[in-house]
């Protein structure tokens, strides 16, 4: 699979794969440590629903910043390696049981996904303008992809292992490790795609810096305090009020550059605007993995295991135990909500809460234990189909091109856009 390809592919392919296995073993657990009564920061349901939310946001809107600076002042690899190291240290830091070392983490986490994520696709698709691998660079940016998401398949498994047997914070933890395998592995291969780490020097027409920030991330910033400010929840929280209200800014600079366009350029610009609503909607489902998603999983799923596959969960220590008798437990509505009076956890004499939803033929004996898949096992499904349809993609389209019938990028992203559509219906 390399031979053909740059020096630099397994080196980019493996520090992403890393970086992805700490952001998605972090993603695969961080709800429901939030909402763990015991071991967590018993938040409710809408309480850690918004604080991922506000978190997600953030984490899609450095990655503008941190693309800038590194375009005009600090280059690729120091961005790379700087974002990094503020993410391993974030993921080490979400060990520390302390909401303000929780806040802190998060910050570090956000800032150096900006500086990360970014710019090591920027640097490889630097590394295939070439002419001796322009024709290849689909290719290897699939391949690229498919590192992700070994990364995102590989880190849920490790994370149950680590969480049975020693608790949430190892598991962060090991987010931190990966993230910075993935740094050492970029810096070891450094000598092949240093050629490639080129700043762009500014050219006519573009905008300074201090006028992006004026223009666009300052009144965001403005709109998104008055969004905060204003009585009331306009949109089901403050937060979310404050991120729709920051948009505005965003949203007028995108319609006003349209507006504002000589002829030639309305065309791209249109199209390019088309692609970002429909790119907007696809991540906002996909990213409900970490909230809704889980919810569901850990909540209204059966993951109850029997025979062969308890032996082999149990065995690997992928499942956690789960006794059906009645005993002290946090008090839950109907709807699988957290109850609280006084900003503490109620408390009533039930059976685990797992039991709540499984329907009363099918409960177990009094007294029974049973074995249930870890929940954020749940967040494999996903990277593991595209794991095993990535290969046939590309020998599709590896097909078409022998038969000189190869499509164009637009068509491929149509394409790409009503298959996920079709699987989430």
């Amino acid at each position: 699979m390399w031979s053909k390809h740059p020096k630099a592919l397994p080196f980019l392919f493996l520090s992403e794969m890393w970086e992805r296995f700490g952001y998605y073993l972090m993603i695969g657990i961080f709800t429901l440590y939030l909402k763990d009564v015991k071991a967590g920061y018993a938040m409710t349901e809408a309480e850690s629903a918004d604080l991922y939310g506000t978190f997600i946001a953030l984490v899609f809107l450095t990655p503008f910043i941190g693309g800038l600076i590194a375009d005009r002042y600090l280059g690729y690899s120091k961005s790379i390696i700087m974002g990094g190291l503020m993410m391993g240290a974030g993921y080490c830091l979400m060990s520390v049981h302390n909401i303000a070392a929780l806040y802190s983490a998060m910050t570090l986490v956000i800032i150096g996904n900006g500086f990360f994520k970014p710019n090591i696709s920027t640097l490889l698709g630097n590394v295939y303008n070439t002419p001796q691998h322009i024709a290849q660079k689909d290719e290897g940016y699939n391949i690229f992809y498919m590192g992700i998401n070994v990364g995102a398949f590989i880190c849920n498994f490790a994370s149950a292992v680590i969480y049975n047997i020693w608790g949430w914070g190892s598991a962060f933890l090991l987010a931190g490790v990966g993230m910075f395998l993935g740094v050492i592995i970029y810096a070891i291969g450094m000598k092949h795609y240093r050629q490639y780490d080129v700043r762009k020097e500014m050219k006519e027409g573009d905008m300074p810096f201090k006028n992006i920030m004026l223009l666009i991330l300052v009144p965001a910033v403005i709109a998104g305090v008055l969004g905060w400010l204003i009585p009331g929840d306009i949109f089901g929280s403050d937060s979310t009020d404050a991120f729709i209200f920051a948009c505005i800014p965003v949203a007028y600079f995108y319609a006003n550059l349209y507006i504002k366009a000589d002829k030639e350029d309305k065309r791209p610009i249109a199209a390019l605007l088309a692609i970002f609503s429909v790119v907007i909607m696809f991540w906002a489902v996909f990213k409900q993995n970490g909230s809704a998603l889980t919810t569901w999983a850990d909540r209204y799923t059966d993951r109850e295991m029997s025979g062969v596959p308890q032996k082999v969960f149990d065995a690997l220590l992928l499942s956690q135990s789960v006794k059906y008798s009645q005993d002290s437990v946090a008090k839950y509505d109907d709807q699988f909500r957290l109850q609280k009076e006084d900003g503490r956890v109620m408390m009533e004499y039930n059976y685990p809460v797992y039991f709540r939803n499984i329907p009363e033929d099918k409960l177990p004996a009094e007294g029974t234990t049973v074995s249930l898949w870890s929940t954020n096992l749940s967040q494999s499904m996903n990277p593991g189909w595209v794991i095993l349809l990535t290969p046939l993609v590309i020998a599709f389209f590896a097909y078409l091109r022998r038969r000189k019938k190869n499509h164009q990028p637009l068509p491929k992203l149509r394409s790409d856009y009503l298959f996920p559509d079709c699987r989430l219906s």
